[in-house]
């Protein structure tokens, strides 16, 4: 799909406030409602846009501690292994990459002994990994609501 520029502003615009109410975004754009809808209809048909979410504080929920952690994959392990991390609790993301590590995931914890036992009982127990490195978030200075439009 194409996007022209009115497009990439109503995406500006839901990358803020998913919640804008199309009134609104048709109020800023200088649009009708009903052409922000058709126009946020397209782009949700076409996968530009995937779905709508609440952003929820890890802190707030009971997660104190978050880590990136890396991991080397034995050759042929990589569906068997990814398969089974997205099992785990606290996992919260899982990325394929290059580099060092094959594996880089986002994990949560109540508190560091948790996030040793998740690592130590959940993810170094499971076949498949030959190294892992975890390092502890400790602050973010920038999250970006996705890419940039």
């Amino acid at each position: 799909m194409e996007l022209d520029e009115t497009d990439r502003e109503i995406l500006r615009i839901l990358q803020e406030n998913a919640r804008t109410p199309f009134s609104e975004v048709a109020r800023r754009i200088d649009m009708s409602s009903a052409t922000v809808h058709d126009r946020v209809g397209r782009m949700e048909e076409a996968g530009v846009i995937g779905g709508y979410h609440a952003e929820v504080d890890p802190k707030a929920v009971g997660y104190g501690v978050s880590a990136f952690v890396g991991l080397r994959v034995e050759q042929g392990r990589e569906e068997d292994a990814l398969e089974r991390l997205r099992d785990i609790d606290g996992v919260s993301e899982i990325h394929l990459t290059t580099g060092e590590w094959d594996v880089m995931l986002r994990v949560v914890a109540a508190d560091t002994d948790s996030l040793r036992e998740l690592m130590f009982e959940e993810v170094a127990e499971m076949d498949g990994f030959s190294r892992s490195q975890t390092m502890i978030i400790l602050g973010t200075d920038f999250d970006a609501d996705g890419p940039p439009i």
